[in-house]
């Protein structure tokens, strides 16, 4: 039965709904909707002017209607005469199939048409900075080695403990919580779900840390390369897939090599296929490439992946298999698109099952002491326009994500990036003025 989101309102003494879709960019956009008129809009959806946004879409196209799904509806801890509530976009009665949420419901049930439930886990890491965006915010964190720095972390207590307090009283099952491997860096995690919930919550998280910086004068960013020298942002997702009651999973086989099925290698097998084209979904700006391509960090290691290769539970390569019935992808950083990293996931892996993909070699050599010894391994893209010529490239993979969807995003990336290349910077004085 659909919830009511009236009744909701009503139950919960919820004043205004926050109805919002993420575009291809990554940016959230809400309209603020009085619980009165919320039924409405729970029929019809709430308008925008999609061109507005960062669709594919011109000042002539008809209203664009996000239509909430209150199967998603999250109360907002913080100020709770407020709800949260993700949308589908529709035109003119129809889907609009370049926006992300829908791009990745259809892949949903495109896997389950096959007897498949995706469940997935991210680890969105942020860093706490100053409102200006300069500086990480903690003055003493300044450690050489800051990876779970118990005096750092608790110097932002009132921060980290509030957002985890909000998870907890949301039902997400959090965890755990520590710094991360750059001064100014924490993770916290949250218990895996389905594909559609995790990227839900995923985009829920963000607004949320984002919101209780400010509330504590700091700023949050997702940003996957933010400070020149310390480790960037991943967003490492772990991925599992069950049966169709979602009760078996149909990755675990511990008669296998590592305790993954010939089907779990068989998706792993597309995520290795796919990689380099993936990438412009995983690593969607100019800044990813300073993160998967970086040079060694002060910590000592970038953590992040430059090479298409897979392997047991070394944190050094593309894909580890952390233990039976499942695998952790490396490559996506704090830019992915919460609902098309999730999308482009299924899509690649469903091509695996049906070809039945080897994913290679497996490797378990430090990737970052002896990764010149690997022949044959792809390299990842070193750009976001080389891994928007991969994606191009990639017949299959755009066709599972949809031509509509596929013809959009890299128009707009495109454009993103010619942006970006014809940036006057000083960088080029330094190295030209005198020539």
């Amino acid at each position: 039965m659909t919830l009511d989101l009236a009744e909701f309102a009503r139950a919960k003494n919820v004043k205004y709904f926050m109805i919002s879709y993420t575009d291809l960019f990554s940016g959230q956009r809400a309209k603020l909707v009085p619980a009165q008129a919320i039924s409405d809009m729970q029929k019809d959806g709430a308008g925008f002017a999609g061109f507005a946004t960062w669709l594919d879409l011109t000042p002539a196209h008809p209203d664009m209607l996000a239509v909430p799904d209150p199967d998603s509806v999250i109360q907002l801890p913080w100020k709770p005469e407020v709800a949260w509530v993700a949308a589908n976009c529709i035109m003119d009665d129809k889907e609009v199939n370049q926006a992300p949420r829908n791009t990745l419901k259809r892949l949903i049930a495109e896997a389950a048409n096959d007897g498949m439930h995706v469940k997935t886990g991210v680890e969105a890491e942020f860093f706490l900075i100053s409102p200006d965006g300069k500086t990480i915010s903690d003055e003493y964190d300044t450690a050489s080695k800051p990876c779970y720095d118990q005096q750092a972390v608790m110097r932002r207590y009132d921060v980290i403990a509030e957002i985890c307090d909000h998870m907890l009283a949301l039902g997400w099952g959090a965890y755990q919580n520590d710094h991360e491997d750059a001064n100014g860096q924490f993770e916290m995690n949250w218990a895996f779900d389905d594909a559609l919930a995790t990227a839900d919550k995923h985009s829920f998280f963000k607004f949320m840390v984002k919101s209780i910086a400010e509330k504590h004068g700091l700023r949050a960013t997702f940003m996957p390369k933010p400070f020149q020298g310390l480790t960037g942002n991943g967003c490492h997702a772990h991925i599992s897939v069950w049966d169709k009651s979602g009760k078996t999973n149909v990755f675990a086989d511990n008669s296998m090599e590592l305790g993954l099925s010939a089907k779990g290698k068989n998706f792993l097998g597309g995520i290795m296929k796919h990689a380099s084209a993936l990438a412009a979904i995983t690593n969607p700006t100019v800044n990813s490439y300073k993160r998967i391509n970086a040079p060694r960090t002060i910590s000592g290691a970038t953590w992040a992946p430059n090479t298409v290769t897979w392997t047991g539970n070394n944190r050094t390569h593309m894909v580890r298999v952390p233990g039976p019935g499942r695998f952790e992808l490396r490559l996506p950083d704090g830019a992915a698109n919460p609902y098309l990293l999730q999308a482009v996931i299924i899509a690649a892996g469903l091509d695996g099952i049906r070809s039945r993909a080897d994913p290679g070699r497996r490797y378990d050599i430090d990737m970052y002491q002896h990764g010149h010894t690997v022949e044959g391994a792809p390299k990842l893209p070193l750009n976001l326009l080389d891994a928007l010529r991969e994606f191009d490239n990639d017949k299959s993979l755009k066709t599972a994500l949809g031509e509509e969807f596929s013809s959009a995003y890299l128009k707009l990336k495109h454009q993103e990036w010619n942006s970006y290349a014809s940036h006057f910077t000083q960088w080029e004085r330094d190295h030209t003025l005198d020539i």
